[in-house]
């Protein structure tokens, strides 16, 4: 099998140059700069960036037919929405075209949003890769990183008020991230209440994303409605949730809303010191993850570095998959 191809869609951005000269050396994952070839090196020479060995994608230089492939790619996949002319003007973009690579196979994740905003990142994402068979929603999550403490908060950058079906197909998904990750999932269920200490139409919500999860034949641990505090602090834990199990101990953080996932996490890295990796996407059928604009070159090394986890646990599932149903037919 080979190496994980990684496109970086933002190619003639300094920080996608400096990491994928930091991934090419390391070996383990492939990155492909995407944009105008001779411009990308102009800019490589300009800053003193070594591209040696590291593929540039131009689409002055991808073939008519893998062109037309995409097109008729694209009408099937927005089953007759969009019809030749208004696909091969899409293409005219970089965001559908190596949104596309990655839908036909010529990468294995794609990775941008160093210059361009979520929305323009994630609409193409979400028009033609589409969510996984079993999600309903796209959502995300951030790694947050401080010494050997290590968290996952979510949702912090989609889904802005999500109902408690959506909130428990974000926790399974945000389960699945920390698997990818090498986290053991312990998973608190976020109010301003814990365990019936508090009443209110949020409270009413989180509790029965709680009781939903709880019945379902589950390889993680959840505890909730609980407060955060209760959910971080092994005092607090003691007096608020004597009876939990992981109160005190959670790290897989699931919030009520937008307003409160973004606020949360911008302040435990603002004034708690963590580092916020992420937005790491979730949901889709293959991974597209996005870049905050005032990203470092370390970010995007990071970023990338987890696509390319997101790619080995897919083939891994699909792998098995196949499995199963050789057995099955065997």
């Amino acid at each position: 099998m080979g190496k994980t191809r990684i496109l970086f869609a933002e190619g003639n951005d300094e920080r996608m140059m400096e990491a994928a000269v930091h991934l090419h050396e390391e070996g383990f994952v492939e990155p492909v700069l995407f944009g105008d070839c001779n411009q990308i090196m102009a800019i490589a020479k300009q800053k003193g960036k070594q591209l040696e060995g590291i593929e540039i994608m131009d689409p002055s230089n991808i073939s008519n037919e893998i062109k037309e492939q995409m097109v008729m790619e694209m009408i099937h996949l927005r089953k007759g929405k969009w019809d030749q002319s208004m696909c091969r003007e899409k293409l005219e973009h970089a965001n559908y075209f190596t949104t596309m690579a990655l839908q036909i196979g010529l990468v294995d994740g794609l990775l941008g949003g160093s210059t361009t905003t979520t929305a323009d990142t994630l609409r193409p994402a979400l028009q033609l890769i589409k969510t996984n068979p079993t999600s309903s929603l796209v959502s995300s999550c951030f790694l947050m990183v401080k010494d050997e403490k290590v968290f996952l908060f979510s949702d912090c950058s989609l889904n802005i008020n999500p109902s408690a079906d959506e909130l428990v197909d974000i926790t399974l998904q945000t389960v699945e991230s920390a698997n990818q990750l090498g986290i053991v999932p312990k998973v608190g269920i976020l109010s301003y209440s814990t365990l019936g200490s508090g009443k209110g139409e949020s409270v009413d919500k989180m509790r029965e994303v709680a009781k939903r999860l709880k019945r379902m034949m589950l390889d993680f641990e959840v505890e909730g409605e609980i407060q955060v505090d209760a959910a971080l602090s092994k005092e607090t834990a003691a007096l608020k949730a004597p009876n939990s199990t992981i109160a005190g101990n959670i790290n897989v953080l699931i919030f009520p809303s937008l307003d409160a996932g973004n606020i949360g996490y911008k302040l435990v890295a603002r004034l708690g010191g963590y580092e916020a990796i992420g937005p790491i996407v979730q949901g889709l059928n293959k991974p597209v993850n996005d870049l905050s604009r005032g990203c470092t070159s370390e970010e995007v090394y990071k970023m990338a570095r987890i696509t390319a986890m997101q790619v080995s646990e897919r083939k891994q599932q699909n792998s098995e998959e196949s499995l199963d149903r050789l057995s099955t037919r065997v």
